[in-house]
């Protein structure tokens, strides 16, 4: 196992070569590190910020022992990846952050609530789902409207159906493929707010002010940071943001989607081991963002300040609203993240913008 912390020069390794994993590398890069990439997609966005790509899948054996043979510390961009890899990256001696446990969690929806309130992170009231009975009688327990999600993978409204009539069971479950599922009651909130924070391996915790977000059609389009939350509210959030890391024995940066259910009551809505598309404010709201946040953590260094010295509003650009780049370029309190994607296509992260308030 390397000696902690890691020096500049050390090389790290990134399964996933979209946007977090290409500014991961940009992060990494700027504190001293070599970074290589390991992703399916040949010249990902990734791949060409960093020093180099192993081109296969990321169940890949032989793959997963040269990335492990050639880095100190591996990390990921996305929650999906098997668990047989996390295992034989850390046969071939590399250390991975975030640890197997958090992985776990994150990619059973049923294990993440479950373990969430054992902790005092409440989320809204569940019930799984493997059969239609199931459904039917979650239905009888929680009433409609609900959402039933599948229990692992899906995300930006992918993988989830609201049932707002009982007759409707059946076609939702059918919807999902009739895979393994989570029901839950709906929320009513006031609003989607969300926390980025970080934990050390030295068991250090730091917190971002938390951000208010818009999403249409599923997908998150702005976030608003620092979000108009009273001291209570903030500090809430920093309660369940220590409470969930520290049960983990989490290293590295988590995302936390939260429903704001008014006088500083909080539910979580689920977390993201990795950096969030909701975190994405603090490059240019904060000395220290996210990304270098979670770089820092990873390799054992001090982790970085997190006071916010501008407000924020990001905005996603999703497939041809990219084409706005010489606009946006153009406007004085923007700053443009472009992800190097070759294919616009509909409802896809290209870009976002960040605009300073």
């Amino acid at each position: 196992m390397p000696n902690l912390p890691l020096p500049p020069g050390s090389t790290l390794g990134i399964l996933g070569g979209g946007q977090l994993g290409r500014m991961l590398s940009q992060a990494a890069s700027r504190l001293g590190f070599d970074v290589v990439i390991l992703d399916p997609q040949p010249d990902c966005p990734a791949a060409r910020v960093s020093r180099a790509q192993i081109t296969a899948p990321y169940n890949d054996p032989d793959a997963l022992q040269a990335l492990g043979r050639l880095c100190n510390v591996v990390t990921f961009e996305f929650e999906n990846v098997p668990a047989s890899s996390v295992e034989t990256l850390a046969e071939a001696g590399a250390l991975v952050a975030p640890g197997p446990t958090a992985l776990a969690v994150a990619q059973d929806r049923v294990d993440e609530k479950t373990y969430l309130n054992a902790v005092g992170a409440v989320t809204a009231d569940f019930a799984p789902v493997t059969t239609l009975d199931d459904l039917t009688n979650a239905i009888g327990k929680l009433g409609l409207p609900a959402v039933l999600k599948t229990r692992r993978e899906g995300y930006d409204g992918k993988g989830q159906v609201w049932i707002r009539d009982a007759a409707d069971a059946e076609a939702a479950f059918d919807a999902i493929g009739r895979r393994p599922a989570v029901l839950e009651a709906a929320a009513v909130f006031k609003r989607e707010l969300s926390v980025i924070a970080a934990r050390g391996r030295d068991g250090a915790v730091a917190v971002y002010p938390l951000g208010e977000n818009i999403h249409a059609n599923g997908v998150l389009k702005t976030t608003l940071a620092p979000a108009a939350v009273d001291a209570k509210t903030q500090g809430r959030a920093h309660e369940i943001a220590a409470a969930v890391l520290d049960g983990l024995d989490y290293v590295g940066v988590m995302g936390i989607e939260l429903f704001d259910m008014g006088d500083g009551v909080l539910l979580v809505n689920e977390v993201a081991p990795r950096v969030h598309n909701t975190g994405h404010w603090t490059q240019d709201g904060c000395v220290c963002d996210q990304f270098e946040q979670h770089i820092r953590a990873i390799v054992g260094w001090p982790l970085g300040p997190t006071e916010a010295h501008a407000r924020i509003e990001m905005t996603n650009l999703l497939g041809d609203e990219v084409d706005q780049w010489r606009a946006l370029a153009a406007e004085p309190n923007a700053r443009l993240h472009l992800y190097g994607k070759h294919e616009a296509r509909a409802g896809r992260k290209m870009a976002h913008v960040n605009r300073i308030l």
